[in-house]
């Protein structure tokens, strides 16, 4: 009867089972679902604040479509040549990439919206000099731009900037960059190269993979082609879509590796335990099922599935496969006669147990701020449910008893228990703990803390070199670090900018930083237009004064000087933000404005030339103002980081708490036996990464969740029969571990920081936990309550 039961259990399972497997046939096959490659997507979302939020959406995306490419040479020629035949590969695959045409229509393009508003801008120091200087300074000024040929720019005809104050304001606005036009290219260069500046456009998204194999081929395939017109040229590539394509091949590689590793190790470990192919494939049956699970799941829950997670996932080989073996495990040690429906009847309070644990561990990563880890969690528990539920449902039906046969392995590994030390309350093992607090206390004062976000990214070498490279030539900002600036309207947003500067400019005049690049650098606040119109009428245009001289200087009557004073004092509408973003010369400096947010305008204020040093005096230059944010996304990712990691380590010992909770009904007091080889493998895990110099992160706290949740799973095997003549449990212990082992230890091989920590962490607890948990079996009491 109830081998009838189970098989109608059975059959449910492989329905739901059917199901999956058309599921997962659907997103590969009609779909085609393609892995989020978007390393962004593991940092919090700061949800409180919309406008902090969108700014730096705003600086990232800026950046992430962007590839910028400097082709060099010692001599210009050379340059030009190299960088034609990169532009011509290019040219082969139109649609990829949009470079920047220039040319003389575009430069005087980009005058035009600017001359007819020239009165009303000025550099900060031309507004000084007119409130200073004497009417004779300004007559010498004017004269000596109409006669000179050293006096700068001419930009239109004489009457239309006589004092050269529109000619001034150009310059300064050219400062913000030091690149210019040459020979219809954009040039930049250093004291070893001249370089041909390439800002290319990416029509597809930097983090879609089809992006990623169509440009960066491309782009290698037209630096081949710059070199060989040029062999001595140097090109420098930089873009946010090489990053994500180097992480994109690095994590493909990983996950490969560690998948394929994993089950390895599954394979000829059980090969050797059982020397039968049956239990491999029933335990990769499981596993696989598993991984169906947990895609289908993560899929309709979050409509995306991460790389990362993929890559996570796979250590979810060395933990899934637990309840398969300590099932096999026990059907080989059990009488051949006995049914395996009650088989698992009599195991199922500790496979129930097991998985309990182990999902409260995974379950842990799903209380931080990352969607990263919560997809994490939400794959790993599921496929963990997925697999138990494989066990539950079909083993005892696809394994009867005297089907399997232990071989030596399990001979000889099973007789090593008998062997094993048991702690006792008696002096050594007293001398015992005395040795491993001292051990782990001094390890314990060694471990750092380290949680900077920039350690959870490793790009390769060159990558790093090229950005650098890139950002000292182009003199470009950081993206990461700003001022926000905040205000019920556009104008009281360019004011308070215009006030912020103000508090900047000593900074550049010390050299702490090399500039900024704000909105009101282009459309002044309206008060201030206005106040600069009045100060130019004043001060050069009233009657008698430096224009009336200088129409004399040069003999000009009286209706010249009434023309020019009415040509430039013009009724002009003040420049706006708004009718400046429609301009093609503001297409650079577009992801400055956000515009209007849930009733809040903003703007952002980005730094040049930027060092270390210099972030406590910005962070004190915007205090006190209102409606200016001094924004570090380095620093507010990396606190959240160090946040969370304190949670975290509250959230491991309240987890702790639970499952001993859960444990106490059914082993009563001898629960902590169950607990305790964990706990001490996790203080040990921590003294270990202490003496090895290791800094504590966030990602060591959640594999020490995890630990807790495979740990368990030993306590609870070894609990459940405590009589040490019986090796079964110390076999499904041994097993479990050995794989765990490998699929985390080649996590701990990963070239991500992150799971690189991660894996470390669950190396070395595992193997403590697996050596720790015959010394706590209470082999006298073998009755449950």
């Amino acid at each position: 009867m109830e081998v009838k039961r189970h098989k109608w259990l059975a059959w449910i399972w492989a329905l739901v089972v059917c199901a999956l497997l058309g599921h997962n046939a659907y997103l590969w096959i009609v779909q085609r679902i393609v892995p989020d490659t978007d390393i962004l997507a593991l940092l919090p979302v700061q949800e409180r604040d919309r406008v902090l939020q969108e700014s730096f959406t705003h600086m990232v995306d800026a950046a992430q479509q962007r590839v910028i490419v400097l082709v060099g040479a010692a001599d210009w020629n050379d340059a030009r040549r190299a960088a034609d035949a990169y532009n011509a590969v290019l040219a082969t695959r139109p649609g990829v990439l949009e470079a920047v045409k220039l040319s003389d229509e575009t430069q005087g393009d980009w005058l035009a919206p600017f001359q007819k508003h020239s009165v009303a801008l000025l550099t900060a120091q031309q507004e000084a000099q007119l409130r200073s200087e004497s009417p004779q300074f300004w007559t010498e000024a004017a004269l000596a731009k109409l006669y000179s040929a050293f006096s700068g720019p001419k930009l239109g005809a004489f009457r239309d900037d006589p004092f050269g104050l529109f000619s001034g304001w150009v310059q300064e606005r050219a400062q913000e960059t030091p690149v210019r036009p040459r020979d219809d290219k954009l040039f930049v260069a250093d004291a070893e190269r001249q370089y041909v500046l390439m800002p290319l456009t990416m029509r597809a998204p930097a983090f879609s993979m089809t992006a990623q194999q169509t440009v960066v081929p491309l782009l290698e395939q037209a630096r081949q082609a710059a070199l060989k017109a040029a062999p001595q040229a140097r090109v420098i590539t930089a873009g946010v879509v090489l990053h994500a394509s180097a992480a994109s091949s690095q994590a493909e590689g990983e996950m490969s590796t560690i998948g394929v590793g994993s089950l390895a190790g599954i394979v000829l470990l059980t090969w050797f335990t059982f020397r039968s192919l049956r239990p491999i494939a029933l335990v990769l049956l499981s596993i696989g099922i598993g991984f169906l699970g947990s895609l289908s799941v993560c899929w309709l829950l979050f409509g995306r599935i991460h790389l990362l997670t993929l890559v996570f996932g796979a250590s979810l080989i060395g933990v899934a496969q637990d309840y398969g073996i300590y099932y096999l495990c026990n059907r080989l040690s059990a009488d051949p006669g006995e049914n395996s429906v009650r088989l698992l009847k009599r195991l199922l309070p500790g496979l129930c147990l097991t998985l309990l644990a182990a999902v409260i561990g995974y379950t842990g990563l799903g209380f931080t701020p990352f969607p990263g880890l919560r997809h994490m969690a939400v794959f790993s528990a599921v496929g963990l449910v997925f697999a138990w539920l494989t066990v539950a449902c079909w083993f005892p039906l696809l394994v009867s008893g005297g089907t399997l046969k232990s071989g030596a392995l399990a001979r000889r590994y099973g007789a090593a228990l008998a062997h094993w030390p048991r702690a006792r309350m008696n002096a050594p093992t007293l001398a015992i703990a005395a040795l491993f607090v001292l051990v782990a206390g001094a390890g314990w004062s060694r471990l750092g803390v380290n949680d900077d976000i920039r350690s959870l990214q490793t790009p390769p070498r060159h990558l790093i070199e090229d950005q650098i490279k890139l950002g000292k030539l182009l003199d470009a900002p950081t993206p990461v670090q700003y001022f926000l600036v905040r205000g019920a309207s556009a104008e009281v947003v360019l004011q308070r900018e215009e006030a912020l500067k103000r508090r900047l400019d000593p900074l550049i005049a010390a050299r702490r930083i090399g500039g900024y690049q704000a909105m009101s650098n282009w459309v002044p606040s309206i008060r201030t237009q206005l106040e600069r119109r009045a100060l130019v009428e004043t001060k050069l245009l009233s009657p008698g004064g430096p224009l009336d001289a200088v129409a004399k200087a040069i003999d000009e009557d009286s209706a010249w000087v009434a023309a020019t004073r009415a040509h430039l004092m013009a009724p002009r509408t003040p420049l706006t933000p708004g009718e400046f973003l429609k301009t093609p010369p503001s297409e650079p400096w577009r992801h400055l404005w956000l515009g209007e947010i849930d009733g809040v305008h903003a703007s952002i204020v980005a730094l040049r030339g930027m060092s270390m040093a210099a972030l406590p005096e910005l962070r004190r230059a915007g205090e006190g103002m209102d409606g200016v944010q001094w924004v570090d996304k380095v620093a507010e990712i990396s606190s959240v980081l160090g946040r969370y990691r304190q949670y975290m380590g509250w959230v491991v010992l309240a987890a702790y708490a639970v499952v001993l909770v859960l444990l106490y009904p059914r082993y009563r007091g001898n629960a902590w036996r169950v607990v305790a080889p964990t706990a001490v493998a996790t203080i040990a895990t921590l003294g270990v990464l202490g003496l090895a110099g290791q800094s504590l992160q966030l990602f060591h706290v959640l594999a020490l969740m995890l630990l807790l949740g495979v740990g368990v799973d030993y306590g609870i095997f070894m609990q459940e029969h405590p009589d040490r003549r019986d090796s079964t449990p110390w076999l499904a212990v041994g097993l479990s571990a050995a794989n765990t082992i490998l699929s985390f230890g080649l996590l701990g091989l990963s070239g991500t920081p992150a799971l690189h920590a991660f894996g470390l962490t669950m190396l070395i607890g595992t193997a403590l936990a697996w050596l720790l948990v015959p010394c706590f079996t209470n082999a006298k009491d073998t009755n449950h309550a």
